[in-house]
């Protein structure tokens, strides 16, 4: 039994070092330290679809001032990236630690605890299109499938994700099955394909609907792009033999300008966000252009060793008797 736990805290070892170290070499990215708290009323908590409740630490010995912890850091490694003027193509990934206790279900990929590898990267201005960001989900797919071929080289086992990654518009895919939500959508698609990236998120689609929920002032989900949709943003999805369903393993995007937030904010009746610290920055182009997402640790590794469940993988709190059944 003790022998058991060891050999798969190894491989969770092994797949988190080889992942980040080819995605650093990859993408030409620096690790650095982040933080698990930031200031209430600064602009930089990521606010994610917008419902979501952060958690809310008071600190006794800084009574005059409110901390939440972060929900992710797409705003904060872009205003570090700014401060210590990064130059175009290179940026910064943290292994960063969040909780979200408004998660509304705790399943076999969800839990309150995430852990995600927090990535930003620099870019110029011609490199805001579809394009380049395709080329960059390449990257990160290119280490996902070098890790796993490691994996099994040293450990064994059979090799589950494809060669080829597909590329689809969420709208696209809501004409391929319009009659499905868009979480079938993506498990049909995915299912067929094994790995796609689904771009285009936040924006209403032909039939008036969200593909799905985006905050308005990190990914740039409103530019009207060359290719059949809206938004230069996405998500990265696996299929997942164990589970039978799309593993979502990648949010991701080009970072508004100062013309997409102000856009953004005002179609989704926010404009008051242009009154903080950070949005002031960006509009006054003070923050670099950039690219970046979040990678789930957890959920690269449990879809690599082909786990049941995300609690197999890391430390969270679940509903009686989930772990226990595991």
């Amino acid at each position: 039994m003790w022998e058991g736990y060891l050999a798969k805290q190894q491989k969770i070892d092994f797949i988190k070092r080889e992942f980040l170290s080819r995605l650093c070499r990859q993408m030409q990215l620096v690790k650095c330290e982040g933080p698990l708290l930031t200031e209430q009323g600064t602009g930089l908590q990521d606010d994610l679809s917008g419902i979501e409740r952060p958690v809310e630490v008071k600190v006794s010995a800084l009574p005059d001032k409110q901390y939440q912890v972060v929900h992710s850091l797409a705003k904060w490694k872009r205003q570090l990236l700014a401060d210590y003027q990064a130059p175009v193509g290179q940026g910064i990934v943290v292994t960063m630690s969040a909780l979200r206790p408004d998660e509304e279900t705790l399943d076999e990929t969800h839990s309150v605890f995430v852990d995600q590898w927090d990535w930003e990267k620099v870019i110029a201005e011609e490199q805001r299109s579809i394009q380049y960001l395709k080329q960059q989900v390449q990257l990160i797919y290119a280490a996902l499938t070098a890790t796993e071929g490691k994996l099994r080289a040293i450990y064994g086992g059979l090799s589950i994700l494809p060669r080829q990654l597909t590329f689809i518009s969420s709208e696209t895919l809501r004409a391929e099955y319009p009659e499905l939500t868009a979480k079938q959508r993506e498990n049909k698609i995915t299912e067929a394909h094994g790995a796609v990236f689904v771009y285009g998120i936040g924006a209403p689609l032909s039939d008036g609907k969200k593909h799905d929920e985006r905050a308005p002032d990190y990914d740039d989900w409103s530019t009207q792009t060359e290719h059949f949709g809206t938004g230069l943003n996405g998500d990265l999805l696996v299929w997942s033999p164990k589970l039978q369903k799309a593993i979502e393993l990648s949010s991701m995007g080009i970072r508004v300008d100062a013309a997409a937030l102000k856009k953004q904010l005002e179609l989704t009746e926010q404009t008051d966000r242009l009154k903080l610290a950070w949005h002031q920055r960006l509009a006054a182009g003070e923050l670099p252009l950039t690219i970046g997402g979040g990678i789930g640790q957890s959920r690269v590794v449990m879809l690599l060793l082909q786990a049941d469940h995300i609690a197999q993988v890391q430390c969270g709190v679940w509903q009686p008797g989930i772990q226990e059944a595991l």
